[in-house]
């Protein structure tokens, strides 16, 4: 009744044991495979295999985001998880880019959909419309089938969809599963976005596939994750940096007595794990001294899903990214494409297995320059220093990390450049021990024109994701240029050098 799908499947062996916990309540495996044969039936309507055809949907975090999931593979589609914060223009450009034949709406959501997708030829799905519908013949899913879709920021002024096969996603599922010895006996607490490889493929499709249970939170406040923890029975918790600083935050702004309690309750937890970006050190000691845990960094991206860890069993170092994680081939490589031996030698970081993307969506071009033989180049520069790996930074200047997002620095320009007072500009990204890296807008005026922070951040939030939205803003006579005429990074970095003052520090 799978189709084929291996992680269906692995559901179906789980019976009425419990797979998650949301606002509603518990949701058994059976209960959202029943529901996600349902939705096939309703995608199909009829047809033998979606073909895959692209199916976005727009859902919060809860029982129906899996079924929809699972029921789009098991009729044949591809699916397209769109983020739920993302202003109607992001989504516009996703649900063209991808050709999307439908897209199933969370009530919540539907005007911001009506708005992005009004002018294509799409059906619009209501989510939970399935409960009548008549479960279907389901197509057998090859494994090298595409499975999803999910939009990185390159090094160009627009996202690309990474598309996974099946194959890619059960390669990064099950080296988790082994590195991180999920267990049935697992609970783990999902607070991350589920538009992206961290929110789905490892905290949610890990626990799936191992039979524990996933708690769904609608969004993160410190606070609820803390009073979460001090309830018990949580054993797995994976975020981000950002979110570790606001759990750190929250405990320095408790009493004596709470901190006391919050602290015990983290060693309760087997593993906290943290990603998407550099996790700085002083948090780390941080954390270590709050909760007991070291926590757990390692390195991954939208198309490789995982591909370093630290270990889970043995000494997790700060500032690095471990080891090279199971069947996940790794090395340095130089401008020349020649392999980099030898500790303290800094390389590219090249990847190669299953866990590998396919290639960018209709971008064969851009495809074929993300590999050399075989080898994915991540654009990330490494160094390893006793077998253990340090990230040093993006060969491109113009992807910052900020908030465990990736986002294109020229994307953003772009965007700014369409603002009606702003003549000129150029974005960096600058380091900051909350965000990873903050996103600075040094901008040229036009003439006789003025421009605040706070004006230019409410203008680019209904225009674009509110992490890329400029956190700190430079106003300019000159931006910095060589002799080409080239805005030199470098030197616009300076100009965010200073401490920032108050009218810099709108931060969401």
């Amino acid at each position: 009744m799978s189709g084929g799908i291996p992680l269906i499947e692995r559901a179906g062996e789980q019976g009425d044991r419990v797979a998650l916990l949301d606002e509603a309540g518990e949701h058994l495996f059976s209960e959202l495979l029943v529901a996600a044969r349902k939705v096939a039936g309703g995608l199909l309507q009829g047809r033998r295999d979606l073909q895959e055809a692209r199916i976005a949907f727009i859902l919060p975090p809860e029982a129906d985001y899996v079924a929809t999931l699972w029921g789009i593979w098991m009729a044949g589609g591809v699916a397209v998880p769109l983020c739920t914060t993302h202003p109607a223009p992001e989504l516009e450009y996703v649900l063209k880019d991808t050709q999307a034949e439908a897209v199933v709406v969370h009530p919540s959501f539907q005007e911001k959909i009506r708005e992005a997708g009004g002018q294509l030829q799409l059906r619009m799905l209501p989510s939970g419309r399935w409960a009548d519908a008549e479960p279907a013949s389901l197509p057998c899913i090859e494994m090298g089938r595409r499975a999803l879709i999910l939009y990185t920021s390159g090094t160009t002024s627009r996202p690309k969809g990474a598309v996974s096969t099946h194959r890619n996603l059960q390669a990064q599922i099950r080296c988790l599963i082994q590195a991180w010895a999920w267990t049935p006996q697992d609970r783990s607490l999902h607070v991350l976005p589920l538009h992206h490889t961290h929110g789905i493929v490892n905290a949610l499709l890990c626990p799936l596939w191992a039979g524990a249970v996933c708690e769904f939170s609608a969004g993160f406040d410190a606070r609820q994750a803390w009073e979460r923890f001090m309830a018990g029975g949580i054993r797995v918790f994976m975020a981000v940096p950002t979110i570790y600083s606001r759990l750190i935050a929250a405990w320095d702004s408790a009493s004596p007595d709470e901190q006391v309690k919050m602290s015990q309750a983290c060693r309760s937890l087997r593993l906290m794990i943290s990603g998407s970006a550099a996790l700085p050190v002083s948090a780390f000691e941080k954390w270590k001294q709050i909760s007991g845990h070291s926590l757990l960094e390692r390195y991954g991206m939208t198309e490789i899903g995982m591909a370093l860890s630290n270990p889970l069993h043995g000494e997790r170092r700060p500032g690095t990214v471990g080891r090279p994680l199971p069947r996940v081939e790794i090395r340095l490589s130089g401008e020349d494409g020649r392999p980099i031996e030898g500790e303290g030698r800094q390389g590219e970081i090249w990847v190669r297995g299953d866990n590998v993307f396919a290639e960018y969506w209709q971008r064969p071009q851009e495809t074929r320059e993300a590999f050399c033989r075989g080898w994915f180049r991540t654009g990330d520069v490494a160094v390893v220093e006793d077998g253990y790996y340090r990230i040093l930074g993006r060969r491109s200047v113009d992807i910052i990390k900020t908030g465990g997002y990736k986002v294109s620095a020229l994307e953003i320009e772009e965007m700014l450049r369409t603002h009606p007072q702003v003549q000129e500009c150029s974005v960096v990204g600058v380091e900051d021990p909350e965000w990873g890296e903050r996103v600075c807008a040094a901008v040229l005026p036009r003439t006789g024109c003025s421009i605040s922070l706070d004006q230019l951040r409410s203008w680019a939030k209904k225009r674009m994701a509110v992490y890329k939205a400029p956190s700190a803003l430079r106003v300019v006579q000159n931006l910095p240029r060589n002799a080409m005429g080239k805005v030199m990074k470098p030197e616009v970095k300076k100009l965010f050098e200073n401490p920032l003052d108050e009218s810099d520090n709108h931060i969401l």
